[in-house]
């Protein structure tokens, strides 16, 4: 269970009702209570600047480093909305989008360097090429929806992952002759089922192939020692196939 499940269970009224007896009556409330809305006055106090401190003017190039971040942040959270999944038709339009604008920039601004082009592992880089790498990490054919997890070192795992080589995949030729053959015994073996079995319900892999060069690489990679269970759901579609050419079952 998620250890911080009881916050959003708390009765928002009942809490409310006793900051309210606080106020009126601090002596009354439980000293848990009273502790905690002690607490929370004080981080809402403003306290006023000391003298020789200076001007709390933020500087320009602060402030737009602080909105480069909100707009990596941006696409780490909204980038899997503006993928490119669907070769037939344009995905459909999200508000806000991921446009400078919503974030305070300006075309302008391209080709400054940003310091917070280090949170995606880059040296100094230009607005324009901090985009680039998160458009290809983001928003190219695969999404990526995953800051909803609560472990953070989860979270930075997958950035790490990702960002490092944008989220695609280098292969080699070995590595490449390798998935082409496993799709091409994908292919087949469905011809085999259309052919052997005419007539009979059951569910196609067409439009799911690479499933099965991606089934291959973390079955072979994952398998004991180092994992023991594999749990995979698809929905049905490809399931003979998929039993067929990794667990040695029969088609029935």
């Amino acid at each position: 269970m998620d250890r911080f499940s009881y916050l959003g269970n708390a009765d928002v009224n009942a809490v409310e009702a006793l900051y309210q007896k606080y106020l009126s009556a601090p002596e009354q409330v439980d000293a848990t209570w009273h502790d905690f809305f002690k607490g929370f006055e004080f981080a809402q106090q403003q306290f006023p600047q000391l003298p020789g401190q200076g001007s709390t003017t933020v500087p320009d190039t602060f402030q737009k480093e602080l909105k480069v971040l909100s707009l990596i942040q941006g696409y780490r959270s909204r980038g899997h909305l503006f993928t490119k999944t669907n070769p037939v038709r344009q995905r459909r339009t999200y508000a806000p989008d991921l446009s400078l604008k919503e974030f305070g920039l300006a075309e302008a601004d391209l080709q400054t360097v940003f310091q917070a082009a280090a949170t995606l592992g880059l040296k100094q880089a230009t607005l324009s090429d901090i985009i680039a790498h998160l458009q290809q990490t983001y928003c190219n054919s695969i999404g990526a929806e995953y800051l909803y997890m609560r472990d953070p070192n989860l979270i930075s795992w997958m950035e790490q992952r990702m960002e490092s080589c944008k989220n695609t995949a280098a292969f080699d030729t070995e590595k490449k002759l390798e998935i082409y053959s496993k799709l091409c015994e994908a292919v087949v073996f469905e011809q085999f089922l259309a052919t052997k079995f005419v007539g009979q319900k059951r569910f196609s892999l067409e439009g799911g192939e690479s499933f099965l060069a991606a089934t291959s690489a973390s079955y072979f990679t994952g398998r004991p020692p180092r994992y023991y269970r594999f749990c995979y759901w698809n929905g049905s579609s490809g399931t003979p196939e998929c039993f067929g050419q990794y667990y040695a079952k029969t088609g029935r």
